[in-house]
């Protein structure tokens, strides 16, 4: 079957095998040379993507909730939507949540994935009690920061290449309710935005939408939206009819087919981009919002991916660290306002400190996201964009690239050697590849 990742590029014909027992699982293992594990298939570029390919999504039971204690078991494949539906209604919350809700808990670990609240809460895996791994000879082994922690801190942000993650055990946050004080301030450039970032850094949660394709003196304008937890006075105060732990379900959009590519044109582009910062009030504005339309605004909209058309989209996310964010984010900035290239999404958080896993995307500064439609040259241009992140000490995420070179990833990500050390020791006939890792010589 042909397969791609939430990017549409590249597409492969691929053998995809499925499993609900650890005894299929174990029989596939032996039977394969090589092969990638593959959750919900939404990774942007090719981490998830090899001609032999094992689905974890019939593996996907919540297998404890420990509702007094705040956590969660669950078998890999299980998706976070499972496991918000499961506990929310008792008062708990993910600690760290990504944009969408529709992937596996495998693939959030494999990714390390972060939310809006990296500089508070840190990535997903800061918050995995322990964990049950695969190993390429079918040994389980139980890794956690007290035990065996090597395996741990590779499989963290490890992209599925040092065994398969069997299940998760989950740390979660207490909630009193499922909505969200939600605000939003507008910036009228990049100086303003990181000034509002630094001022809101208290807020548990913020995330900004940046329009980067609007020149000097509004170079990098923008707008932070920033939240925290309603409590249950907040809701009996704003609307007492409301249930605090359950939110009522909302119709679902669908994108019916690829967008034609002459529609996705830069002048169309800037003004959707003007339009949206003109639609925010100059003034904060606070208004209660429930939880999916906090953190997950785009899952509303299926198959929203289409509207890049056939040729697909690649999501250029970089880091630089905070004492260079600045200079450099107006670099890089200035860059793409003067490519021709359209980014229709552009959004901009604040890190925290970093963990000590060995591929874990964040650092202690300021991430941008660039959602690029994927035309002729646009790949020529994101190796200047490199060069960028490179000088000013920054590094591009795994879970979204589809072209960093080996150079690069060894160059940004300075434990790359000793985490490619530990996989070959581990998976001595590197049975655990994907185009990625092959790309990258890991």
């Amino acid at each position: 079957m042909k397969i791609s990742g939430w990017g549409n590029y590249p597409k492969i014909e691929s053998n995809l095998y499925s499993f609900s027992r650890i005894e299929d699982l174990k029989r596939k293992i032996d039977a394969l040379d090589h092969f990638v594990v593959r959750g919900a298939g939404l990774s942007y570029g090719d981490s998830a993507l090899n001609t032999n390919g094992i689905s974890t999504l019939r593996f996907n039971r919540i297998l404890e909730f420990d509702e007094k204690k705040g956590f969660i078991r669950a078998e890999a494949g299980a998706c976070l939507t499972d496991v918000i539906q499961r506990v929310i209604p008792k008062g708990w919350f993910l600690s760290v949540t990504p944009g969408t809700k529709f992937i596996t808990v495998g693939g959030a670990i494999a990714s390390d994935v972060h939310g809006k609240n990296h500089h508070k809460m840190g990535t997903f895996s800061d918050h995995i009690r322990s964990m049950d791994v695969m190993l390429p000879d079918g040994r389980i082994f139980t890794c956690s920061r007290s035990e065996d922690y090597d395996l741990f801190r590779a499989t963290c942000g490890g992209m599925g290449l040092t065994g398969i993650i069997v299940n998760a055990t989950i740390e979660l946050k207490k909630i009193e309710t499922a909505y969200v004080k939600q605000g939003y301030k507008r910036a009228r450039n990049l100086d303003e935005l990181i000034d509002l970032f630094e001022q809101y850094k208290d807020v548990s949660y913020s995330i900004a939408w940046v329009d980067c394709l609007s020149p000097k003196p509004n170079l990098g304008r923008g707008i932070l939206i920033f939240g925290e937890h309603a409590s249950r006075e907040d809701i009996d105060r704003g609307n007492g009819s409301r249930k605090s732990l359950f939110i009522s379900r909302k119709p679902s959009l669908r994108v019916p087919f690829e967008v034609p590519r002459f529609a996705l044109n830069p002048f169309l582009g800037k003004t959707f981009n003007c339009l949206f910062f003109h639609s925010k009030s100059t003034i904060v504005k606070t208004v209660m919002v429930d939880y999916d339309s906090f953190f997950y605004p785009l899952d509303r909209i299926h198959n929203w991916n289409r509207v890049y058309g056939t040729s697909g989209s690649t999501e250029y996310q970089l880091v630089l660290p905070r004492e260079t964010s600045r200079e450099g984010l107006k670099s890089l900035i200035t860059k793409v306002n003067n490519s021709g290239f359209n980014v229709f999404l552009a959004g901009l958080k604040l890190f925290g400190i970093q963990n000590d896993n060995l591929l874990s995307f964040p650092i202690h500064g300021y991430t941008l996201s660039l959602e690029f439609p994927i035309e002729k040259g646009l790949f020529r241009f994101l190796n200047d964009l490199d060069k960028l992140v490179l000088e000013y000490g920054g590094r591009l995420y795994l879970s979204k690239d589809v072209r960093m070179s080996d150079v690069l990833f060894k160059e940004t990500y300075v434990h790359s050697d000793q985490f490619i050390n530990l996989k070959r020791s581990l998976d001595k006939h590197n049975k655990f590849q994907s185009l990625q890792s092959k790309r990258l010589k890991i």
